[in-house]
């Protein structure tokens, strides 16, 4: 049988991510949130289908212009200066062996690479819940728990994911590693409109303070 290589955004044979696609995705970026992350671009039109083509349609090939991007914005911000170690927040088990794979992983070690530093896996998931399908209220309330491995204390850490909806991911495993001594900087492909949930403000302001 032969697999035909379609591009993740409109599903037109040929490239991984055609032409059109890749232009598509050098709009605007998104406004700064009051979460912090760093996201590259929203998470609307050819962004969303690429995003969810790597996330559910196993379109990995996507994932280094994806993680490109990434580094782009990083570089526009001057916010890649000083990083120790890429690492990203892992998505449940049950998630992994559905997908075949976590898409954190696969954008944080292309991140690495791209910057020419080290990736390590230093968190593991501690919670049965899954983000995916709740709403803004309900993903805040169940933020995942993570636990960090030996070592991070000292180290700056750039936390990467693929889409951030209201930061609650991200800043969990940002709390988790910064209770182990480490700094954080965070990251994201795509980052949905703004909330304005009030949440999500003792994350952030901790955040500033520790990197001022």
């Amino acid at each position: 049988m032969i697999f035909e290589t379609r591009c993740a955004g409109c599903d037109k044979p040929g490239a991984a991510i055609c032409t059109t696609c890749r232009f598509a995705l050098l709009g605007a970026t998104p406004r700064n949130q009051e979460h912090g992350v760093i996201a590259a671009v929203p998470f609307t039109g050819r962004a969303r289908s690429v995003v969810l083509g790597l996330k559910y349609r196993n379109r990995r090939a996507v994932g280094r212009h994806l993680a490109g991007l990434i580094v782009n914005r990083l570089v526009a911000e001057r916010a890649h200066h000083g990083i120790d170690v890429v690492t990203w927040a892992p998505t449940s088990a049950r998630r992994r062996r559905e997908r075949g794979f976590d898409q954190g992983e696969l954008l944080a070690r292309a991140v690495a690479r791209q910057l020419g530093i080290p990736c390590r896996r230093l968190l593991e998931r501690d919670s049965s819940t899954t983000q995916t399908g709740r709403s803004r209220a309900e993903r805040l309330d169940a933020a995942p728990g993570f636990v960090v491995r030996p070592g991070v204390a000292g180290r700056s850490v750039l936390i990467v994911d693929d889409v951030v909806t209201t930061g609650s991911t991200l800043l969990s495993a940002a709390g988790a590693l910064e209770g182990g001594g480490a700094c954080t900087r965070l990251a994201a492909v795509a980052s949905t409109p703004a909330s304005r949930s009030a949440s999500v403000l003792p994350f952030r302001k901790r955040m500033v303070s520790s990197a001022a």
